[in-house]
Parts: structure tokens; sequence; C-alpha cells
């Protein structure tokens, strides 16, 4: 029996504020990270997935507090993270209520973490973020949403993290991400045929035909949305009062009384084209 395709609202963080770039560049502040999982977990997602942006990048991860406040109220499975570089970092994660950690920087410049993490905590609770960027018609992968990449082919790269037991791949397609133009369905479709852990496509929602296009073409488990969701959010979620970044353009957007489930939207749209979804509101 196929297991119903995964809906996950995939949210960048800096400061327990929700960002959004093109690229990952770029990033605008949307508003408090909470009342958007808050809000996403109310309209049906499947899980939530949390990713500190600049932890690798400073090295350090303000998380802990973040996911235990957010934990109290979410019901449903949240994979975090950013700044994970130890099987303490891990543990203190899942302490504060994470179901799953979310690995890249660390398992790249030590896969034997990954395998020891797997043993501990079991890999189904292990996730790997593979990003991947093309540039000249090849593939790399990057450590830090775009930034010190890596010559290791995303493929391999799945391959290795399966071996060394990763429970799940989430597959970012920076190139894509942000512009809303459709997923690197090629890439994914490659990483899902290698491998036979599930894998959730991210970077280029901008329709709910984008998500089904890599559902149907990919064979994709789950599917992770930024945009789509977001800027529909801020709509009527709290307006942004730290103004930090590019604000500036959410001050003209009007605030509007009835909330739009873009979730159920989208779910409802899949099962009109027969993919199997969590159909549980």
């Amino acid at each position: 029996m196929k297991k119903p395709v995964r809906i996950i609202p995939m949210l960048e963080i800096k400061n327990g504020l929700l960002i959004k770039g093109i690229n990952f560049e770029g990033f605008r502040v949307l508003g408090n990270a909470r009342d958007f999982a808050q809000l996403y977990y109310s309209h049906g997602a499947d899980e939530i997935c949390y990713q500190d942006s600049v932890a690798t990048l400073f090295g350090t991860s303000n998380l802990i507090k973040f996911v235990s406040e957010t934990a109290k109220n979410v019901f449903v499975p949240l994979t975090v993270g950013g700044g994970i570089r130890s099987i303490k970092d891990a543990s203190d994660m899942f302490k504060a209520g994470a179901d799953k950690v979310l690995l890249n920087s660390a398992a790249i410049d030590n896969v034997k973490l990954l395998k020891k993490a797997s043993k501990i905590f079991g890999s189904s609770n292990i996730t790997i973020i593979i990003q991947a960027i093309k540039i000249d018609k090849k593939y790399y992968i990057s450590k830090s949403n775009g930034r010190d990449l890596v010559n290791i082919d995303p493929v391999e790269w799945a391959q290795k993290v399966e071996e060394f037991g990763a429970g799940e791949i989430i597959i970012t397609a920076i190139n894509n991400e942000g512009l809303k133009k459709g997923f690197d369905i090629p890439l994914t479709k490659k990483i899902v045929e290698k491998v036979s852990i599930p894998v959730i496509a991210h970077g280029g929602a901008g329709n709910f035909g984008h998500i089904y296009d890599v559902i149907k073409n990919a064979k994709v488990s789950g599917v992770g949305i930024a945009s789509i969701l977001h800027y529909e959010a801020i709509k009527f979620l709290p307006k942004v009062k730290t103004k930090i970044g590019n604000t500036l353009y959410l001050d003209s957007v009007k605030k509007i009384s009835k909330h739009l489930n873009t979730i159920l939207k989208i779910k409802k749209f899949l099962k009109k084209k027969g993919v199997i979804i969590r159909d549980d509101k």
C-alpha cells in the first residue's frame, strides 16, 4: 500500500523570525516563525521543517528555546536543522521537542557522525538535506545555503548518506529556490531512483501544478513548500514589528479577515489528481 504524500511547510529562521529569499539570497523578514508554524499546523500540514539559516555560517544555533516553545502547541512532526554538529547537539534538539534532526554540513565534514547518530537515535529520526546547485551544467552540493560548495554529485551523496544511516533526504534545488517556477524534477527523479529511503522535493513551488508535477514525475514521498504558503499567510498574521532586513514591502500587504488555507487547497487539488494524501481536515 502506498503511503500518503506529505505536504511540509519549510521555515527558514533567523533569531526566531521567519525569513524568505530567492536562491537563499536577499532574505525578507516575514514575521514570528511560531505564528506561521501554528497556522500551518491548524491548516493540516503533515510535518513542519525548521532550519536556522545562519547557524552554519556563524557556527551557532538559537533553536533550542524556539523549538521547545513551538512543540507545546504544534502536534505534527517537527524536523529541525541548523548548527547541529555533534551527538550532544542532536540530543539537545530532541529533548527540546524535535521529532527529527536535519543534518547537512556536519555530515559532509564527517559522515561517520551520521552513522553514529542513526545508531543512537534511529535512522527514521535523522534527515539529510542536500542543497544542490548547478553551475555550468555541473551539480555541486552546498554546506550553507549556496555557499561553501563541495565537488560532490548530489546523486552520489544521496546514495552515501543512505548507506551511512540517513532515514530520509530533502533535496533542495538552490537554482530553483524562491523563484516559483517549478522543481528540478530530473535531479529529484534520479535521487529517488537511486535510494530506497523517502525523498522530499524542495525548491521551486510556485503553484499547485508544480507540486503535482514533481509528485507524478519524480515519485517523491513529500513536498517541501515555502513561498506559496508564506506570502498568503502574511496577509492576516501580525505584521513583523522588528524591522530587520527588507521589510518595507510588507507594509503594503493588506490584512484580510478570512484565513486562506492554502494547504487544504493543495490537498484538495492533489486528491482530485489521484494523489494519496493525508486528508484529515
